[in-house]
């Protein structure tokens, strides 16, 4: 039985700090700071639009405690997922590419691509220099596919490909459609994933009549396991915001934690480590369901350090 930590993927949603964070806690290395003594692990976003900076990633190690873990989650190019133009790095913007008319990279050449996983690398060696680095969110879109035969073996030999660039380095693989996981597939997938000691992410997000989503498919794939709780407000999932955080608007109840409770024990009870990361980056309502579920799975998460003056406020 291996401990459960638990996080969040932010730690600087604009709806949050104001609700989170005591007054006076205002600069990036005060929260960081305030965060790190109540949880002790994170999940970096950000890098997910942009590629990330190596010297934020300096501060992110100086900043925390000896025993903390960063998870961060992969650009977006390096899972087939369209990025803005102007995000691009100076030293991609030389590669073949189509663009959309909304300012979109589209088919970038494999040669943009490689270079990205470089430099993303080099952006986040810093965190693993300091022992502080956990495993490389891999979140494949929606149209990557198992439908078919010719869908599945291309996409795994994309994976294939993903993991040579990703040597040495843990990889978590997050899949957003479910054919990957159908009664057909789920076992070889598993299966597939744990022969090459990939990390599958399990998530519980919003489900629909046609079940277009993932479901809520606990498993160890790897030594380590992985969960990420988006929430569930069907609503907002497939609407066009002007923030992402809306569709992430919700917040779990105490009759949701009867669902998960029991799978994340059994998660934990064969992995050395469990991480339970919430999504649900509306207002404060990831730090709270975190605590939540902290409190919940108390005998298997590891206590944090007291406070001391900036203790932090009652979550629920």
């Amino acid at each position: 039985m291996g401990p459960v930590h638990v996080g969040t993927c932010s730690w600087t949603e604009k709806t949050m700090v104001d609700l989170w964070y005591p007054k006076g806690v205002t600069s990036p290395e005060e929260r960081l700071r305030y965060y790190a003594k109540r949880f002790d692990t994170v999940e970096v976003d950000s890098p997910f639009y942009a590629l990330p900076v190596r010297s934020y990633a300096e501060k992110w190690a100086e900043r925390t405690p000896a025993d903390f873990v960063f998870h961060v989650k992969a650009y977006g190019m390096m899972t087939g997922h369209e990025v803005e133009e102007r995000s691009l790095a100076p030293e991609l913007r030389d590669y073949d590419f189509e663009l959309t008319d909304r300012g979109r990279v589209r088919h970038p050449h494999r040669d943009m691509v490689d270079a990205s996983f470089d430099l993303f690398l080099d952006a986040i060696e810093p965190l693993r220099d300091a022992g502080k680095m956990g495993g490389i969110l891999m979140q494949f879109p929606p149209f990557f596919t198992a439908l078919t035969p010719e869908h599945e073996r291309r996409n795994l030999e994309y994976i294939e490909y993903a993991k040579a660039k990703l040597e040495g380095w843990r990889m978590l693989v997050e899949f957003r459609h479910p054919s990957w996981v159908s009664e057909d597939r789920v076992r070889h997938t598993m299966r597939w994933l744990a022969d090459r000691d990939l990390a599958y992410v399990s998530v519980d997000s919003p489900q629909f009549a046609d079940r277009s989503t993932m479901p809520a498919t606990a498993a160890l794939t790897s030594s380590w396991a992985y969960v990420r709780m988006h929430g569930r407000n069907a609503g907002m999932w497939r609407a066009r915001t002007e923030s992402s955080a809306d569709r992430f608007d919700y917040l779990y109840t105490a009759d949701e934690w009867l669902e998960w409770e029991p799978r994340i024990r059994e998660l934990a009870r064969d992995a050395e480590q469990t991480f339970v990361m919430f999504n649900n980056n509306k207002y404060d309502y990831a730090q709270r369901n975190a605590a939540e579920i902290a409190t919940i799975l108390g005998d298997l998460v590891p206590e944090r350090a007291p406070g001391g003056d900036d203790e932090a406020p009652t979550l629920f």
